[in-house]
């Protein structure tokens, strides 16, 4: 998927452009659609076949505005695309499928699993991790960083909510799934059957993970949830259940791809690895990674009442989606958008939301981008292309399948391994 200037916007016949289609984000160009968009129909209405439509809105304010704004935009409707006119079964239960006051009550007992000593004591499982994923890498060997690159989210996950290695590879399957339904790395025959197994699988195993740790101790996320007071009462099975499955979903579903976009990027310009890796230069090389390939490519809102946005009103239940990768690609905001450069100043990219639902796992998932492209550049002279990369067929997540590299090691690790 090649990312275009804005000069092809104004070839886009936005009468014939599906966003819905995951397919389109495999084979199609959405930044030229987005372009389009942000120009000529910054409320862009789509009605889908059966009649279900939605808004899109493409500009950075406004996307902004949808997503920070609980009070005219509910999250309680579903909040992702393929929910559009089913509704969320979890509502006002998961963290993501609440408005405050009780996504504040929900969120606050759970950010102390996310940052402060929670945070550094996950430092060697990142490294340990970030190892695995590279170990392949031997100098002149053609191997897939996006096959290796599902394990490392995984791997810390798994830390934080205590479970065992043999479940990993079955686990990102199933929150592959669960993200992705229509592609054929993760299809079961159809979308519906994939994303019901998916959802199947993953609840029966976290419920069977809350009644095995019921009664027992332990500080892991799991046990957490299971007995952190939310407004004066603990959670119920089924809460706990929808929020282990969001929070490892979250997790598998966004870091790997921000992994090999970001090195795809890099191999694409091979001056911003050479600026990146010396010296090092990996916080603002994650930051432009993320604004770069914006994994969580759409979130979905529902309108609470007749608001306005750029290019027209809304009407009180309207859906609304809202393009992360367009808001990060506004010319109004991001100097040379379509340029990647690590050396941006003020790049205040959205890719881990805005608002009340900015993620809050976005401090450990920028630890473990930084400790990966530590390891990478302490190791690699440099990553090269060795297949055409596979996209994912996906309207939810932006990101990659498939990404064959070989890998030059530095002579100094050479060195090193000799002696």
């Amino acid at each position: 998927m090649k990312i275009t200037a804005a000069a092809d916007r104004t070839r886009v016949d936005l009468d014939q452009v599906d966003l819905f289609d995951a397919q389109f984000y495999a084979t199609g160009d959405p930044h030229s659609v987005w372009a389009a968009m942000r120009a000529r129909a910054p409320l862009h209405r789509q009605v889908l076949a059966d009649g279900r439509a939605f808004y899109s809105v493409t500009r950075y304010s406004d996307a902004c505005r949808v997503l920070g704004n609980h009070r005219e935009f509910t999250s309680e409707r579903g909040s992702l695309l393929n929910q559009l006119g089913h509704g969320d079964a979890a509502a006002g239960k998961m963290l993501v499928a609440t408005d405050p006051p009780r996504h504040s009550e929900l969120r606050r007992p759970l950010h102390q699993m996310f940052t402060g000593r929670a945070l550094a004591a996950s430092v060697e499982r990142i490294r340990d991790a970030v190892r695995a994923v590279l170990a392949p890498a031997h100098d002149g060997e053609v191997w897939d960083l996006a096959q290796r690159a599902t394990m490392l989210p995984m791997a810390v996950a798994a830390g934080l909510m205590d479970l065992p290695e043999p479940d990993w590879a079955r686990l990102v399957r199933w929150t592959g799934g669960a993200a992705a339904p229509a592609d054929p790395v993760f299809r079961v025959g159809s979308s519906g059957a994939t994303l019901a197994i998916a959802h199947h699988e993953l609840f029966e195993y976290f419920s069977r993970c809350q009644r095995d740790r019921a009664g027992t101790a332990g500080d892991d996320l799991i046990r957490h949830l299971m007995t952190m007071p939310v407004a004066g009462a603990t959670l119920t099975r089924e809460e706990v259940v929808f929020n282990c499955y969001s929070m490892l979903l979250g997790a598998n579903a966004t870091t790997p791809h921000t992994v090999s976009g970001t090195v795809l990027a890099l191999v694409e310009h091979d001056d911003q690895y050479r600026t990146a890796a010396a010296p090092p230069l990996t916080q603002p090389l994650v930051e432009e990674g993320l604004r770069w390939t914006s994994p969580a490519n759409s979130f979905l809102r529902h309108a609470t009442s007749r608001v306005q946005l750029s290019g027209g009103w809304v009407d009180d239940g309207d859906a609304v989606a809202v393009w992360i990768g367009s808001a990060n690609r506004d010319e109004d905001v991001f100097h040379d958008p379509y340029a990647f450069d690590i050396t941006r100043a003020d790049n205040r990219h959205i890719a881990f939301g805005h608002g009340p639902h900015y993620c809050l796992g976005a401090s450990l998932a920028r630890l473990t981008l930084r400790m990966f492209f530590e390891e990478a550049f302490e190791l690699f002279e440099a990553f090269e292309l060795a297949g055409p990369p596979t996209h994912l067929r996906s309207n939810f997540i932006a990101g990659l399948t498939s990404l064959p590299v070989r890998t030059t090691r530095r002579a100094a690790v050479d060195s090193l391994t000799a002696g």
